[in-house]
C-alpha cells in the first residue's frame, strides 16, 4: 500500500514515490514510456515529474500522450519545469524571464495535452533575472488557472527564503516545494536547506538518490 503525504503546506496528497520522466524520448520510446507510466499509476504512484528541456519537449509529449490514452490525468499530480534552453539560436528561449516563462508554459500545456499544470517549477535559479519578475509571471499563471502550484529545483536555502519574502511583500503566490539533489554522497541539503524547508513548510522532492548510478554498484 502506498502512503500519501501532503505537498508542503498545501492540501494536495502525493505518494512518497515520484515517477521521474527524464529519460522519456531519450532512452525510452513512446511505447515503453506509456508502459512505465501505466505501471506506476497501477502501483499507487500519483506524482509524475518531467521538464520541458528533457528531450527538448519529447518527455512532456510522451507523458501527455500516456495520460491521454489511459485517461488518468485527473488522478495524477503532474509536475514540469522551466528554465533550460529550448532553442540554441534564440537567447530568449531560456531562463526565468516573464517572456520565457509565459511562452514555455503555453508550450508545455500543449505538449502535455492538459489545461493546467499541478506543479510548475523553476529548474534552476537565475541570478541575472530579478526574482520579483519571475514570481509575478508565475503568479499570473496561477491566477489564470494554467498552474496550480509553483516550486523550485536546486535553489539554495537563501534563494528560497528571498523568494518567500518577496511573495509576502508583493502578495504573490509562494513556492511550495524545492527539488534538491540528495543521496549518501551528497548530503549538503542537511545543513541549511532541510531545516529551512521544515521551518517554512516547503516540501522536498529529492533527485539523484543513487548519485547518478554511483551507488548502484554499476561502476567499478
Amino acid at each position: 500500500m502506498v502512503e500519501f503525504r501532503p505537498l508542503g503546506r498545501t492540501g494536495v496528497k502525493v505518494s512518497p514515490l515520484c515517477l521521474g520522466c527524464m529519460m522519456f524520448g531519450r532512452r525510452a520510446g513512446l511505447a515503453e514510456s506509456i508502459e512505465i507510466i501505466d505501471a506506476a499509476i497501477e502501483a499507487g504512484i500519483n506524482f509524475l515529474d518531467t521538464a520541458n528541456v528533457y528531450g527538448r519537449g519529447q518527455s512532456e509529449e510522451m507523458t501527455g500522450e500516456a495520460l491521454k490514452r489511459n485517461g488518468q490525468r485527473q488522478r495524477v499530480v503532474l509536475a514540469t519545469k522551466v528554465h533550460g534552453a529550448m532553442d540554441d539560436a534564440d537567447p530568449n528561449a531560456q531562463g526565468t524571464s516573464r517572456r520565457h516563462i509565459i511562452a514555455a508554459c503555453e508550450a508545455s500545456l500543449k505538449r502535455l495535452q492538459t489545461d493546467y499544470i499541478d506543479l510548475y517549477q523553476l529548474h534552476r535559479p537565475r541570478p541575472d533575472v530579478a526574482i520579483d519578475e519571475t514570481l509575478r509571471a508565475l503568479d499570473d499563471l496561477v491566477r489564470s488557472g494554467k498552474v496550480r502550484y509553483i516550486g523550485t529545483s536546486t535553489f539554495a536555502a537563501w534563494q528560497v527564503v528571498e523568494a518567500l519574502w518577496v511573495s509576502k511583500e508583493l502578495g504573490l503566490n509562494r513556492f511550495v516545494s524545492e527539488q534538491p539533489p540528495y543521496n549518501l554522497l551528497d548530503r549538503r541539503i542537511e545543513r541549511e536547506l532541510l531545516p529551512m524547508c521544515r521551518t517554512f513548510g516547503i516540501a522536498t522532492i529529492p533527485w539523484s538518490p543513487l548519485g547518478g548510478g554511483l551507488l548502484t554498484g554499476k561502476y567499478s
